[in-house]
C-alpha cells in the first residue's frame, strides 16, 4: 500500500473511528504521526496512545476519548495543507480556530506543536490540520 499523504490516512482513520464508536484505532506509526497523537492527548482531544510493534511494523495506537454521554471529544479534524497544496503561514497569520476554541496542529522549525503554541514563542510554519 502505498500513501501519498500519511498524515490525512491518519486523521481519516481517526475520524471514521470516531463515527463507528472505537474505543481505539491502529495506524502506521512515523514520528510526525506520534506528535501529532502527543499533542492531542496534551489538548485533552483523545484519552492516550502507545507505540507499539506488530509482525515488525511500528504501529501507533490510539485510544480514543468519550464525554459522558458518549459524544467524542473530537467533532471534526480537518487536514488543512495537503501534498497538492502547501499550507504555510508566518507567526502572525496563524489561524484561529473556532475563535479559539479548537486548535490546529503545525510543523515549525521548533517542531510540532499547536497554533497557540507557535504564536507564543513567535515562530510560523506548516498548518497541518485543525481540530474542533
Amino acid at each position: 500500500m502505498n500513501l501519498t499523504d500519511p498524515v490525512a490516512d491518519f486523521l481519516t482513520r481517526i475520524r471514521n473511528a470516531i463515527s463507528a464508536r472505537h474505543q481505539k484505532v491502529d495506524v502506521p506509526a512515523s514520528k510526525l504521526k506520534a506528535e501529532i497523537a502527543r499533542i492531542l492527548k496534551e489538548e485533552g482531544y483523545i484519552a492516550n496512545f502507545k507505540l507499539t510493534e506488530e509482525e515488525g511494523h511500528k504501529v501507533l495506537r490510539v485510544y480514543l476519548k468519550y464525554g459522558s454521554n458518549n459524544e467524542a471529544a473530537i467533532s471534526e479534524i480537518r487536514r488543512i495543507s495537503r501534498p497538492g497544496c502547501r499550507v504555510y503561514v508566518r507567526r502572525t497569520e496563524i489561524p484561529r480556530v473556532l475563535g479559539g476554541l479548537g486548535i490546529n496542529i503545525l510543523t515549525t522549525p521548533r517542531g510540532v506543536m499547536t497554533g497557540r503554541q507557535a504564536k507564543r514563542e513567535g515562530v510560523g510554519g506548516e498548518v497541518l490540520c485543525e481540530i474542533n
